[in-house]
């Protein structure tokens, strides 16, 4: 952003994510995504009654020069942790210049000191002398440019399943109810989560992403059916120039419609024409080298990301999903999945 450098007057509040400041100051950010945007923190808080802020610093007019959303999170047995933000794939603080950035994580870190918070985790690289590194992965993102076609000669193996698809006569179509989202994609979701071993979103947070990115215009939901039934569908972001590929979920009995393939040539080419820049397919696992070849097939750049956390002491490593609870969620009903997201969801994040 072009600003007048940061002096020593500013100074760091707290706002409420529904402050039009805040809005004003993140819509104002060349470099926002679609997860500063105050809607996707409630979408992510409120299922679960996590209290959320935006730590924000002012210049000596008052105006919002550096800032970040914030999400408290407390669970039995554990300190409460703040983060930038819970199951979002990547955030980076927003701020005018280096030294307002710099100033924005000082206060951060003193503020979750005064609170008593055990740490507060940045979804990336940050430096600084409380600073521990959490853990590293991929993100592949996608250039685009107004003529679609021209994004579709780049990819590099995707070109041939989607045609395929098309021959097929998958359809998709793009979700105009809230059912599209909170039973067409939520009963898929549901079911590759299971084979996945892992537990679903409660279906409130799906209902909540609806009324707060779908309805204004902030995502968007695309539906694939082949044979006369949904095969696939898929939930995007979309804001500031951005769009973000954010939850996929398919029948592996229709794979050979390509519904998965021809909803995200549907996804890019829409973005290509609306004016956006970037096309994010999201995070990947540093061991997960099939989805790594997956993106990169569409002429993705992929980079490293890593994670900040600001503590007095290194953090400990996250547990992951116990194989016990895996092997019982595979082979468990559909209804087992979703009654341990709806009771154990929220401690993932």
């Amino acid at each position: 952003m072009n600003a007048a450098p940061l002096t020593g007057a500013a100074t760091a509040a707290e706002l409420a994510l529904s402050d039009a400041a805040w809005l004003e100051f993140v819509a104002g950010c060349p470099d926002a995504l679609p997860y500063h945007h105050p809607a996707w923190a409630s979408v992510v808080a409120e299922p679960y009654g996590f209290r959320t802020f935006a730590l924000a610093l002012r210049d000596a007019s008052g105006r919002v020069v550096a800032g970040l959303p914030v999400v408290e999170v407390k669970a039995p047995l554990r300190p409460r942790r703040w983060i930038s933000l819970p199951y979002t794939d990547f955030l980076h603080p927003l701020a005018h210049d280096d030294a307002a950035r710099a100033r924005l994580m000082a206060e951060l870190d003193g503020r979750r000191r005064e609170a008593g918070i055990a740490s507060a985790e940045v979804r990336a690289a940050l430096e600084g002398p409380s600073v521990h590194p959490l853990k590293e992965a991929f993100v592949h993102a996608l250039e685009l440019g107004p003529d679609p076609d021209a994004v579709y000669r780049t990819f590099k193996r995707p070109r041939r399943s989607i045609e395929k698809g098309h021959r097929e006569g998958t359809l998709v179509r793009r979700g105009r109810e809230p059912a599209d989202l909170t039973r067409v994609f939520y009963e898929l979701h549901t079911l590759t989560r299971r084979r996945h071993g892992v537990p679903v979103q409660p279906r409130r947070f799906f209902e909540l992403m609806w009324e707060r990115i779908i309805e204004p215009g902030l995502g968007f939901v695309l539906v694939a059916e082949a044979e006369g039934r949904p095969a696939a569908a898929a939930v995007f972001l979309a804001w500031n120039g951005t769009v973000v590929y954010k939850y996929s979920a398919a029948l592996p009995e229709l794979s050979r419609f390509r519904p998965t393939n021809v909803i995200l040539w549907h996804a890019i080419r829409w973005a290509c024409e609306n004016g956006y820049r970037s096309f994010d397919f999201g995070r990947t696992d540093l061991d997960n080298e099939g989805l790594r070849a997956f993106k990169r097939g569409w002429g993705t750049e992929e980079r490293l990301l890593a994670y900040s956390v600001l503590a007095d002491r290194p953090p400990s490593a996250n547990v992951p999903t116990p194989r016990a609870l895996e092997a019982v969620i595979r082979r468990s009903p559909p209804f087992v999945t979703r009654l341990l997201g709806e009771l154990f969801y929220r401690y993932a994040a």
